[in-house]
């Protein structure tokens, strides 16, 4: 299928290419192969992101080839098309929202559940580890030698939506992927200890902070958490850097779904949730109009924390056969 993407660079002379907002390594490591794959078939290739890359994740892209769109948006290529990653949300991207209609096609490349209410096409491959596999394989197929900073940037966004190979999504294909990385100079150990020996004191008190509102329900199947935008405040953090914790209730055997509610220092609120793989948390997500896939997913919220945190729980219950 990767042919398709390679029929729609040659179709193309320039490409904006962007990912959804709040750019994690999956994202913003596909940006950085793509580009590539594209300016090795002589095209034109920027990459514009709504906002600047989180400070955790700024390794990635030690050149600063990523831009952001109030830097640059009047300088954007006309008659380009717009490459979207990691998202089949295309109205995900922030302030690059603007630039649909000023594209000459939109194109998607991802690896989560379609988004049925999405009108571009695109490369979707929902039985892919991570967006990051399959612009390598892109690569591949194209013959294109990676970069090391952009080999590192694609190793890490594996990692990163892989949970270092321990997902329930990791099959042969991304270990083909990272074993391509691997031989193009990448250190795994290197990457490790950017993304788990890297912590500020302040993010370890953070995350002290969340677990202490950890509540047990549902026979204690189900773990929630809170993030007030507060608490960033009091220890000087961002919401990118809470993106983790969702995961540490998971570490109980008893617990089957995580459920994060978190909110920035807007104000504004969003509710993640993961599953160890027996209940949906995609189709959660997708019915309050976010997504993700079977296993971790998340949307915006409109509401308040308690307000999100009742309404979520009333769709989990309710998707069990069940109300509490």
């Amino acid at each position: 299928m990767s042919h398709r993407v390679l029929d729609f660079l040659k179709n193309h002379s320039s490409l904006v290419i962007t990912t959804h907002e709040n750019p994690d390594p999956d994202g913003i490591g596909a940006e950085l192969v793509f580009s590539q794959i594209a300016g090795s078939f002589g095209k034109r290739a920027i990459i514009v992101n709504s906002a600047q890359t989180p400070g955790k994740f700024r390794f990635l892209d030690p050149e600063n080839i990523i831009k952001t769109y109030d830097e640059i948006k009047k300088a954007l290529p006309k008659n380009s098309a717009l490459v979207i990653l990691d998202t089949t949300d295309e109205y995900n991207i922030g302030k690059l929202k603007e630039f649909i209609p000023k594209a000459k096609e939109v194109y998607l490349i991802d690896h989560h559940e379609h988004n049925e209410k999405c009108i571009f096409d695109g490369y979707i491959d929902k039985t892919a580890s991570s967006t990051c596999e399959l612009t390598v394989e892109i690569a591949i197929e194209a013959g294109v030698k990676l970069a090391l900073n952009n080999a590192i940037a694609a190793f890490a966004g594996i990692v990163y939506d892989t949970g270092f190979f321990a997902y329930s999504k990791t099959t042969s294909r991304t270990f083909k992927a990272a074993q391509f990385l691997a031989e193009s100079g990448v250190n795994p150990y290197k990457v490790y200890q950017q993304f788990l020996e890297n912590f500020s004191t302040n993010a370890l008190l953070l995350e002290k902070t969340v677990l202490s509102t950890l509540k047990i329900m549902k026979g204690g199947t189900i773990a929630v958490q809170i993030l007030r935008k507060e608490d960033l405040e009091n220890f000087d953090m961002n919401i990118e850097d809470a993106e983790d914790f969702i995961n540490t209730p998971l570490k109980s055997r008893e617990i089957e779904i995580s459920i994060l509610i978190k909110q920035n220092r807007e104000g504004l609120v969003r509710c993640s949730l993961r599953s160890k793989g027996n209940f949906n948390v995609a189709k959660i997500a997708g019915s309050l109009g976010g997504g993700g896939h079977f296993t971790a997913a998340g949307y915006k919220s409109k509401l308040g924390i308690d307000e999100t945190l009742n309404l979520v729980l009333e769709r989990i219950y309710n998707q069990m056969g069940e109300s509490e």
